[in-house]
């Protein structure tokens, strides 16, 4: 993922001739967008639209490998209430289970894709008892060891775990002080969250009433925007600060003090993504357009003047959404504007 297209610089001939970048042009701007786990659905991805009214889309594409086209399927082009604030597919990599995907606006809703390609929505899932209105959810992860939860995070400062086979809540439980803004699962019962009130916090489902405090952004009111747990080393998480050029790496070992700071962005990071494959690496991109890769098995000593990123890449305008293909961990895709790009790494 180098500034030039030529991304794998030792290649074979078919690889050098096979592109490393594809895009495809949403009719639309694209904010939420995730890949598929599925073996069998290889290069599909689910995106959605950000439009400012009721009435948004969501849509399935997937790249056709012989003509190097990324393809939108009419029949699997839908209608959404509001902009997802997220959208991703079951952690399903055998294809044991049914072709599902979430999307998280005004309520968690789950979707199924049938053999026929058609989307049917299956649940629409409320957390709250008292009224058929709930805050709007920020985000969501779906528990890779255990697929039938799915864990939300909401502006009403709570998170829920759903049991999205009983379609019935797990747990909810008062995550933050304010807003909750992003969730992700370190493991079966273990789950972290950042919020508008500054702090990264994890919960333990065996001890609902105890959460320990990693991390608070040193200056008051500065809320965390996002949280991504490193899968392959569950002692590292990264977070993002809203506004701010730079990304906090964290140990959860050593909790308050970051163990590296990533600051080569020259405007507001906006995602995150840990490498599927690897525990040290770690993709970033932000409002400067720029999409970097960094290596951290460093990070337990200080460099010099901070560290730098290994690969970068530019895209087109400000990178609203990175994912990295935890199926086809060489890919990476990136959502700028009305633009996809899924980039070889």
């Amino acid at each position: 993922m180098a500034a030039s297209s030529d991304l794998n610089q030792d290649g074979s001939d078919e690889q050098q001739k096979r592109s490393e970048i594809y895009t495809y042009e949403a009719p639309w701007h694209i904010y939420a967008m995730n890949w598929s786990v599925r073996r069998d659905k290889k290069y599909r991805l689910a995106i959605s639209s950000l439009l400012e009214q009721y009435s948004n889309r969501v849509e399935i594409v997937q790249l056709d490998d012989s003509t190097g086209e990324i393809r939108a399927d009419q029949n699997l082009s839908f209608e959404h209430p509001y902009p997802p604030t997220k959208t991703a597919f079951i952690p399903d990599k055998e294809c044991q289970k049914p072709d599902l995907f979430a999307t998280s606006s005004d309520f968690l809703r789950i979707w199924r894709v049938s053999e026929d390609s058609k989307v049917e929505l299956r649940s629409l899932l409320n957390g709250n008892k008292n009224s058929e209105f709930c805050g709007p959810i920020t985000s969501f992860d779906w528990n890779e060891a255990e697929p039938k939860r799915i864990g939300t995070s909401s502006i009403d400062t709570t998170c829920t775990i759903w049991d999205i086979e009983r379609e019935a809540v797990d747990t909810q439980l008062i995550a933050h002080d304010k807003e909750v803004y992003d969730i992700a699962w370190g493991g079966v019962g273990v789950f972290a969250s950042v919020s508008a009130d500054g702090s990264v916090r994890v919960f333990d489902l065996r001890d609902k009433e105890h959460s320990t405090i990693i991390y608070e952004s040193s200056e008051p009111d500065t809320p965390l925007v996002r949280l991504g747990w490193n899968k392959q080393d569950p002692r590292y998480m990264a977070t993002i600060i809203m506004d701010s050029a730079k990304v906090v790496v964290l140990d959860i070992r050593f909790p308050t003090l970051p163990v590296v700071e990533l600051q080569r962005h020259q405007a507001s990071v906006n995602a995150v993504a840990w490498a599927p494959h690897s525990s040290c690496h770690i993709c970033t991109a932000g409002d400067d357009s720029q999409a970097l890769i960094w290596d951290l098995s460093s990070m337990g000593q200080p460099v010099e003047g901070g560290l730098d990123p290994i690969l970068a890449y530019t895209a087109g305008a400000e990178i609203e959404q990175l994912q990295w293909s935890s199926s086809q961990p060489d890919w990476v895709a990136i959502a700028f504007s009305s633009k996809l790009q899924i980039l070889r790494v």
